[in-house]
């Protein structure tokens, strides 16, 4: 990450952390205060539309949350899906040992 996305980032978590709507002319200003030099206005620009509307402190609290979980299923299948996972998993990691370079006598590094 160049040092302008990095300033106008932490800009933008200053604003969010104060609960100040994160703007372009705000985050220009933030940076100009920290003494940044060469950041570009359009960098803020950019920020402020893709933050437009947004919750800031919501984003960063569900980063790493995906989507939402399947549905479990019924009892009785739940059985049958988990032996079905099993058999899938075996098959994979015989996959896995076919395709190792092993075989083929040569390895990343020969």
């Amino acid at each position: 990450m160049s040092t302008a996305e990095l300033a106008v980032s932490y800009a933008a978590l200053i604003l969010a952390d104060d609960g100040v709507e994160v703007t372009a002319d705000k985050l220009n200003t933030l940076i100009k205060t920290a003494n940044v030099p060469d950041v570009e206005p359009i960098w803020a620009q950019l920020f402020a539309r893709a933050l437009e509307g947004k919750d800031v402190k919501e984003l960063l609290t569900n980063v790493g949350a995906g989507g939402g979980a399947a549905a479990a299923p019924a009892a009785g299948g739940a059985a049958a899906a988990g032996e079905a996972a099993a058999e899938e998993a075996k098959e994979e990691k015989e996959e896995e040992k076919e395709e190792s370079d092993e075989d083929m006598g040569f390895g990343l590094f020969d």
